[in-house]
């Protein structure tokens, strides 16, 4: 593990029944850093987020979080871990029967009892960080496109300014026009923050152009493991299948 790392994963191990999801998962991501972890339908992402995030508990192995080890924080303490931390999920995830504003402040109203003036306040300042008008803040999501929802996902993911923000799948059921400009704002948005960021995606476009370092998840383990700008000569048969969408090779089509 590298020394400085804002949120290290450490030997996780997690299975339901007999099937064992993750293997012995390690990885870290310091401040300032974008990682991308791929992997096909099935290779653990996921059920690795959500380790990471808390929402699950690892049959094994350590989530070190700033220092600590927050592996079996509950309650408190975990919320305070997660004050810190951002997500963007890969459907947006929006509250349908809540206005645009009121879904990129619902942390602010929450958690942090914000005045409902002051946060949407908040709110559509940080709308204009993803190019966004106030114009939406009164919306609700159904009024408004999958791009433009995932924009206010993003808005959400950072307007309390975390220092780790989770991407799952960021571009999902985007055209590659939306989806490019969906990468821009992820790349301003998080060095903006100085923030240590973890994406998952199977999306090679995007990984290329939100990662400082592109990790692989393969049957429960990290295999791979470099810069972005080695991807294409990892040296890896599993990983240089992958990147270039090839059914012949070490992975399996999942059928």
């Amino acid at each position: 593990m590298s020394t400085g790392a804002l949120l290290e994963i450490k030997d996780v191990h997690k299975s339901f029944g007999p099937k064992q999801v993750l293997k012995g998962v390690n990885l870290d991501v310091a401040p300032g850093k974008s990682l991308v972890v791929l992997g096909g339908s099935g290779s653990g992402k996921s059920v690795m987020l959500k380790n990471a995030l808390g929402l699950m508990t690892p049959d094994k192995g350590q989530i070190i979080f700033n220092g600590e080890d927050v592996t079996h924080d509950q309650g408190k303490t975990r919320e305070q871990m997660r004050a810190r931390i951002g997500m963007l999920f890969q459907s947006a995830a929006l509250f349908d029967s809540l206005t645009v504003w009121e879904n990129i402040a619902f942390r602010l109203l929450n958690s942090d009892r914000m005045k409902r003036k002051e946060a949407k306040e908040r709110a559509i300042a940080t709308l204009k960080q993803v190019r966004l008008g106030s114009d939406v803040a009164d919306l609700t999501p159904a009024e408004i496109s999958g791009g433009m929802q995932k924009r206010v996902g993003l808005a959400r993911a950072i307007v309390s300014k975390p220092e780790l923000i989770f991407f799952d799948e960021p571009t999902t059921g985007l055209d590659p026009i939306t989806a490019d400009a969906i990468n821009d704002l992820i790349v301003e948005q998080t060095k903006a923050l100085g923030a240590a960021a973890v994406s998952i995606t199977h999306d090679m476009a995007s990984a290329r152009k939100i990662a400082d370092e592109i990790a692989m998840l393969f049957e429960g383990v990290i295999i791979w493991r470099g810069p972005a700008s080695e991807i294409d000569n990892s040296g890896n048969a599993h990983v240089d299948q992958f990147v270039h969408g090839r059914a012949d090779g070490p992975i399996q089509p999942a059928l």
